[in-house]
């Protein structure tokens, strides 16, 4: 890989490269040039040099000794008020099965402050440690402090893999990690395997639009860094709690300096169910013609007890909020029961939903996608097959006492 390389002994500290680049990464300090680690490598600093005190070296490719120096898995552990992201447990499920891949440790990664109830938390899943890095200074996220800690972390333990949830943490975090320790990020995984004959990590992904699915690898450098999509993976149930090996990690004041301050923090109250969290969703995409179609299925969602969602055909026409876009743009869903109503089944709808484990598609095309991932499958007007399912439900539920 390249790094740029500054010949201080002819740089004539002139400024003009500092005015050049695009990002900010040189400044001139005490009368001597520097680049700041989050230089792109554009090479638009050279170009503009008048003196030739810049260039692009090549580093050496890493030996096979150094890649067998890493080993283990480790799981990022998001937290908010002593709770762990739900992609926690999803990641730790799929990091464990790695990892016995591996013949490796599972690890999960806190940093924050007063994390003694999400050890606790952690406790009850199959991790073989815990590595913790707490300070007050890092209770509120601010990535550029965060990712410091981090690839602290990571340059003295060497886990051969990294997993961390997209979420906005993990994709405001993971690739500024790894441009400190100078590897690759796969962002947005939908399926991680090991390969058999290689060892190395297969990282799945939507690319091109969500037309294809790619698989991603890293074989030349450490660790292999993935950032999965929550509800793509299976949960844990958590277990008894039991005693895990907590490794204590010490921060010092450069590690922990920022340049963003938190001045408050505010927790969206839409009132309405998230979908990421609902056990039933009924969903409406561009067939149901207009803002009014989602009243029909509002019905049917209250019906059955669950969300509603939408394609991002139906947000983009702005009928109901982005809150409730399913699918590669949106979010990634696993509830019991999907209710796809005038959704057609483009790939980026699928890649968010395709994980439920009852399908039910509702479509006046029997050609249309969707079939091909439903269940059951309905052919005619939603407009028709939609109140007819209300009364069916509301009768069963009375039927039953609810």
């Amino acid at each position: 890989m390249s790094e740029l390389r500054i010949k201080h002994r002819i740089c004539a500290q002139c400024g003009i490269c500092v005015e050049a680049c695009p990002v900010g990464a040189l400044t001139i300090s005490g009368e001597r040039l520097q680049v700041h680690e989050w230089c792109t490598l554009c090479g638009a600093c050279i170009e503009s040099c008048p003196v030739g005190a810049l260039s692009l070296a090549e580093r050496e490719r890493a030996l096979a000794a150094d890649l067998e120096a890493y080993s283990g898995v480790w799981v990022i552990a998001e937290h908010t008020d002593d709770e762990a992201h739900t992609v926690v447990f999803e990641l730790i499920g799929k990091g464990r099965e790695l990892a016995d891949r591996r013949g490796a440790s599972c690890c999960a990664v806190l940093l924050g402050d007063a994390l003694a109830p999400a050890v606790r938390e952690l406790s009850r899943y199959p991790l073989d440690r815990i590595y913790a890095a707490e300070d007050p200074a890092l209770a509120q996220f601010r990535s550029d402090a965060w990712a410091r800690v981090l690839a602290a972390m990571i340059e003295r333990e060497r886990p051969e893999i990294v997993l961390c949830g997209a979420t906005a943490l993990g994709r405001a975090l993971m690739p500024r990690v790894a441009a400190l320790v100078r590897t690759g990020v796969t962002a947005d995984c939908t399926d991680l395997e090991i390969d058999a004959q290689s060892g190395l990590l297969l990282q799945t992904r939507p690319a091109f639009g969500g037309n294809i699915m790619a698989t991603i690898l890293c074989p030349d450098h450490r660790p292999q860094i993935a950032t999965v999509r929550p509800k793509v993976l299976p949960g844990l149930c958590p277990g008894p709690e039991r005693e895990v090996n907590v490794v204590r990690f010490e921060t010092d004041a450069e590690m922990l300096r920022s340049a963003v301050e938190v001045i408050e923090t505010h927790v969206e109250e839409t009132g309405a169910q998230s979908i990421a969290e609902a056990d039933a969703i009924v969903a409406g995409g561009r067939g149901m013609g207009s803002a009014g179609g989602f009243e029909l299925i509002g019905r049917l969602a209250r019906a059955l007890g669950g969300a509603i969602g939408a394609s991002r055909a139906a947000v983009d026409a702005g009928w109901v909020p982005y809150s409730h876009q399913v699918g590669q743009t949106g979010k990634t869903v696993q509830p019991k029961l999907y209710v796809a109503c005038g959704i057609s089944g483009a790939v980026q709808h699928l890649v968010g939903m395709q994980s439920a484990r009852g399908i039910i598609a509702i479509n006046r095309d029997p050609r249309a996608p969707i079939f091909d991932v439903a269940d059951v499958g309905l052919v005619g007007d939603m407009r028709v097959v939609v109140p007819r399912l209300v009364e069916a439900v509301e009768r069963r539920r009375k039927e039953a006492g609810r």
